[in-house]
């Protein structure tokens, strides 16, 4: 076909059609949202985006008008992932038409180091069951982390795709540190008696975004899972293999807070005069430490039944007599214990220094072996927050100070055997 030049080439609809049309086999529709850049929760929103994530990728077709939507929606897309809290239309959203929308509310209390979650209620949320509704229930989860160890649980609502929940979850022994680099993921599930439970959708929130003591409202649409890209170049390929190895460096970095948190209370009570012994206080002339076991959260299940029966055993070493140690009650079923219990050790000041406390969590079992859950060690040969508390402990005589800790499964100088 010869064409005049100056003149404009008119293609008809079939022409158009039959050029963009390639013979081969039949490949599924990617998802819309698929060619949007999505951030990792665990990754910093501020880093600037490639050139690659922003424009369109390598699998959209050569139309011109799939890349310019491709391109225009980048951008919004960063920026709804960076503020969940934002009132979106159900009219605007895919995911929300498709997957529904979660309503919560965040409060930090820093006093008590604890992190409460109420869930509210879901609208238009996806049909599970033949009868065109489901039967849904909120689980939340805490990354990095371990899922039994962390996981809680709303109740389910029957038959609705409009539930309504009000229910208050509260994670204790969260510090200031984890609320700067943990996320909380919120799953939203379809409960089914005969078969196994189904997933609706979730959403992932920074716990930076949530400042101390002030309660923050989400009103959020539910995704689905991160999945992980089937590339179809070579360089999407490696950089897929680099987000994933960089993730499972960081996993195994943070594997150690898997084991749970511990509340300890410690105390040097100086040497008392005559005056002020009365009572259990004589017992306590010479002065010593005394070591307040008072709760521990989010303890690993360490039994079939998803639970473990925890206590708590203290040791003042070096210890050449074997008699510093202490023991608490056992508290069966459970991963979050309240002990409350204190143990007393009668020792100097100066003889203080050189000792070092171990706590070590164990889970009873009859007839065989005790599990060891995870430990602690504060001296002063310690670090982080165990270094500071022993300190904050020595310099403050005749003061309580609490501090959580975490957990750790692997405690030096210990035999790690009940």
């Amino acid at each position: 076909m010869t064409v005049r030049k100056g003149k404009r080439l008119a293609i008809s609809i079939q022409e158009h059609m039959a050029i963009d049309v390639c013979p081969g086999p039949i490949r599924p529709i990617r998802q819309i949202s698929a060619y949007f850049p999505r951030l990792s929760p665990t990754s910093s929103f501020s880093e600037p985006l490639s050139p690659n994530q922003v424009g369109a990728p390598s699998a959209l077709s050569p139309g011109s008008a799939g890349q310019r939507a491709a391109g225009g929606g980048g951008s919004l897309s960063a920026m709804s992932s960076m503020d969940t809290s934002i009132e979106i239309d159900s009219c605007d959203s895919d995911d929300n038409t498709s997957l529904g929308t979660l309503e919560f509310d965040l409060l930090y209390e820093r006093a008590t180091s604890s992190l409460h979650c109420t869930v509210l209620r879901a609208k238009g949320l996806k049909p599970m069951d033949f009868n065109g509704l489901a039967d849904p229930y909120v689980k939340l989860h805490l990354l990095p982390g371990a899922c039994k160890a962390n996981k809680l649980k709303t109740k389910t609502v029957r038959n609705t795709l409009n539930p309504v929940w009000n229910e208050t979850l509260t994670y204790c022994g969260i510090t200031e540190e984890d609320m700067y680099r943990k996320t909380l993921r919120v799953s939203v599930c379809d409960e089914d008696k005969l078969t196994h439970n189904e997933f609706i959708g979730e959403s992932r929130v920074a716990l930076r975004r949530v400042k101390p003591d002030q309660t923050k409202h989400f009103n959020i649409c539910l995704e689905h899972p991160p999945p992980l890209p089937s590339p179809t170049a070579m360089s999407t390929a490696l950089r897929g293999i680099s987000c994933y190895l960089r993730e499972w460096e960081t996993e195994q970095q943070r594997s150690l807070e898997e084991r749970g948190r511990l509340l300890l209370c410690l105390q040097y009570l100086p040497p008392a005069t005559d005056g002020d012994l009365k009572g259990e206080a004589k017992d306590r002339a010479r002065g010593g430490l005394c070591v307040g076991v008072k709760r521990c959260a989010h303890l690993a299940a360490m039994d079939v039944n998803g639970y473990s029966d925890p206590y708590v055993k203290t040791y003042l070493k070096p210890d050449v007599q074997k008699k510093s140690k202490h023991k608490t009650a056992v508290m069966k079923k459970t991963l979050n214990p309240e002990f409350n219990e204190e143990f007393f050790y009668e020792i100097s000041f100066s003889e203080l220094a050189t000792k070092t406390l171990e706590v070590t969590v164990w889970d009873y079992d009859l007839g065989k072996s005790n599990d060891f859950i995870g430990g602690v060690s504060l001296g002063c040969h310690s670090q982080g927050e165990t270094l500071q508390h022993w300190i904050d402990c020595l310099k403050n005589k005749g003061q309580k100070v609490e501090r959580w800790h975490t957990l750790t499964n692997e405690l030096p100088g210990s035999t790690l055997q009940e």
